[in-house]
């Protein structure tokens, strides 16, 4: 076991980027979306900025202009275009399933702290069963404030009634490192997603991991 992990009780996982690779679904349902709207392609490395953000706080930064009309228009496309996407287009990174599995079986409380919203994370939840089923707890961007604000982890340490001290974060953009240290959360960073490691350091990581498996892993 990865000696990180020693004394911790919870793991937090991300999602996109960090258990599933769907990293470019998203980013082809944000060009879709934008053309949907009538409004030009931000292109796919303003896309992956914005990955790990609510929705919401994802179209302030990107579609800064766009009124409440033409922001409803956009969100209409992109989830037009997420939920018709099929299961076989966002599947799980190698030896995730079977990685989360082993943390919960050795003890761990297995958690998601995620940007997509509860409607998005249930259908990917459900087409997942097996990993679905060691996840004990999740929060969604549209039930709470989006990363990086803290919120989001503190309601999961207090649904399990732990200190920050008890947890880690683990996620692959700089949105997870930075609410992680915000929370006093042990924030580690994977390179399986949209940040490299100099920019997840930069951020707070404590630790970079290749993927979620080297959490089974000892260092060195």
């Amino acid at each position: 076991m990865n000696p990180v992990l020693q004394d911790r009780r919870l793991i937090i996982f991300d999602w996109d980027g960090t258990l599933m690779d769907s990293i470019p679904t998203i980013c082809r349902c944000l060009a879709h979306a934008f053309a949907y709207a009538g409004l030009a392609d931000r292109g796919e490395e303003q896309y992956k900025e914005i990955i790990g953000l609510g929705l919401g706080d994802a179209l302030a930064v990107l579609a800064p202009e766009a009124d409440e009309n033409l922001r409803s228009r956009i969100l209409e496309g992109y989830r037009n275009c997420f939920f018709a996407t099929p299961a076989v287009d966002m599947p799980l990174f190698p030896g995730v399933e079977q990685t989360v599995i082993a943390l919960a079986d050795a003890g761990f409380e297995i958690a998601v702290a995620t940007g997509k919203a509860r409607r998005g994370l249930d259908k990917v939840l459900n087409e997942n069963p097996h990993l679905a089923a060691r996840i004990s707890a999740s929060r969604c961007a549209d039930e709470t404030r989006s990363k990086p604000d803290p919120l989001m982890l503190e309601q999961r340490l207090d649904h399990y009634a732990l200190a920050p001290e008890a947890a880690v974060m683990v996620g692959d953009t700089v949105h997870d490192m930075e609410m992680a240290v915000a929370a006093g959360v042990l924030p580690l960073g994977v390179l399986c997603g949209v940040h490299d490691s100099q920019r997840l350091t930069r951020a707070g990581a404590a630790l970079c991991l290749p993927d979620p498996r080297f959490l089974l892993r000892e260092v060195g």
